[in-house]
């Protein structure tokens, strides 16, 4: 089995289109945003807002994602506002400023994906897609018994 060059061939992938979409962010003039920064915006697109929910989606520390978000507010691209629904919690949304700049993503990513279906042909590229959204089960099943601490 290709365990290891699975995680390194989706990883490369990932980076290959996260890089692709920053390149043409960038040549469109939109303010460079890192990685983490990108996917805040693709969760916030994706109707995932509370900062906590961010964290959690992308397995992360409340505190980085905190950080993240003060960043892309200094650049313009997002507002922290308080959540109407629960006044315990805030809410991240894009400002005008980072909604325009989502229109210019969206776009880059449609011809990315076009790119993408052109190069592996659009039955491949459909497989791959399917198996990508596929439910890969449970992901914490153990084989064995977890090893017992000492002193238990």
């Amino acid at each position: 089995m290709r365990t290891n060059q699975l995680i390194i061939a989706l990883f490369q992938r990932f980076c290959w289109l996260d890089e692709g979409l920053q390149a043409r962010l960038h040549d469109h003039g939109w303010p460079d945003v890192n990685r983490p920064q990108s996917m805040v915006m693709t969760n916030i697109v994706s109707g995932i807002v509370r900062p906590s929910d961010i964290a959690r989606n992308l397995g992360v520390s409340r505190q980085a994602i905190h950080s993240t978000i003060n960043q892309m507010v200094k650049l313009g691209i997002v507002q922290l506002e308080v959540d109407p629904a629960d006044r315990r919690h805030m809410i991240v949304s894009l400002t005008d400023l980072g909604a325009r700049m989502r229109k210019d993503a969206q776009r880059s990513m449609d011809a990315l994906t076009t790119q993408i279906a052109a190069v592996l042909g659009q039955d491949k590229f459909d497989a791959l897609l399917a198996a990508l959204e596929a439910d890969w089960g449970d992901n914490i099943v153990r084989d064995v018994p977890a090893p017992r601490r000492r002193g238990a």
